[in-house]
């Protein structure tokens, strides 16, 4: 007689429970920036909406970033680090190719021997990473997870360039998902265009590096293709995320997207048509464009200055290189 394998089932429903946010140790004003790039502060501001922005310090890695951010979202969850049964942590900046910037950070925060593994999906890392924590919890393969975007971008800019340099910020975002009684993270829109794959990401290998066939790797993106691609076909993303969930603008609490761009972020509001009741994240201002870390640190700020959002629902998506995206619809702790 064969025997029946059990296969585990989870709760119907999960939730964030906290958020928790580290950035950059330092400020970095436009002004310290122009002068490689012959350019202006006013110019910087015009084009992305950007003031300052946090870069850490050259000792800081995108692990202690990740940890103080995963700590505290643990320390407001109501959960003890060694009840966390994996740990994700979203990002491009990992300073060694392994170990996983996961594993350390699940030793450090306490949740040995939570299962823990990093993603690639540079600004769509967090969206992912939720999706997948909500997965794991509903099948039965974890109670509570810890989601982590972390990046150190600032290792990766060439302070020449024109198209992205002046973009990118250092931080981690870190939420934790269990489960819960009623639905709080809805349906995931997803997917990636790995045909325009050129449009944003290095502009060299590792090895090329290596064997002297290239200087340093560092971000490279087309504007242009990326703000088209950013506010057209994002925009409906979004919109068939609000559908997936059930739900119509009208009942945002907030939105918060991707902090590319503030022209980005604009036009997004205003193709969808957001009513002003709706509080949109303009972490970018003064963090800037940390990709994987930018959503759940926006985030973070928005319940910082509004403790009103709490309960409401919030639209999140994220988008970037590789153009790989990914939306949901949940409900704010």
């Amino acid at each position: 007689m064969t025997r029946m394998l059990i296969q585990p089932t989870g709760p119907a429903h999960t939730r964030i429970y906290s958020y928790g946010a580290a950035r950059g140790e330092v400020f970095v004003p436009n002004d310290d920036l122009i002068g490689p790039i012959d350019s202006s502060d006013e110019w910087i501001r015009q084009r992305t909406g950007i003031v300052t922005r946090t870069r850490a310090l050259p000792e800081t890695t995108a692990i202690e970033l990740a940890t103080d951010a995963a700590a505290e979202a643990i320390a407001r969850s109501g959960i003890e680090p060694q009840q966390v049964d994996a740990v994700i942590v979203a990002t491009i900046s990992n300073p060694k190719q392994t170990p996983s910037v996961s594993a350390i950070v699940a030793d450090r925060i306490g949740a040995n021997p939570a299962a823990a593994y990093d993603l690639n999906a540079a600004c769509a890392g967090f969206a992912y990473g939720v999706t997948q924590a909500d997965a794991l919890i509903r099948a039965g393969a974890a109670n509570y997870v810890v989601v982590v975007g972390a990046e150190k971008l600032s290792d990766v800019v060439d302070p020449a360039d024109r198209s992205i340099s002046f973009l990118l910020g250092d931080g981690a975002g870190a939420v934790v998902i269990g489960p819960s009684d009623t639905p709080g993270i809805g349906p995931t829109v997803w997917g990636s265009d790995g045909s325009k794959a050129d449009a944003v990401g290095m502009n060299h290998t590792l090895n090329e590096f290596r064997y002297g066939q290239a200087p340093w790797p560092t971000l490279r993106q087309e504007g242009p293709t990326v703000f088209r691609w950013a506010v057209w076909e994002m925009v409906k993303v979004a919109r068939q995320a609000l559908e997936a969930a059930g739900v119509e603008a009208s009942d945002l609490a907030a939105f918060v997207p991707h902090q590319a761009n503030m022209r980005i972020i604009d036009e997004f509001a205003k193709q969808l048509g957001l009513p002003e009741t709706v509080v949109i994240g303009r972490d970018i201002e003064t963090t800037g464009n940390t990709s994987a870390a930018s959503i759940p640190l926006a985030t973070h700020r928005l319940l910082e200055e509004h403790p009103e959002l709490s309960g409401g629902l919030a639209l999140q998506i994220g988008f970037g290189a590789g153009l790989v995206f990914g939306a949901q619809v949940v409900v704010l702790p």
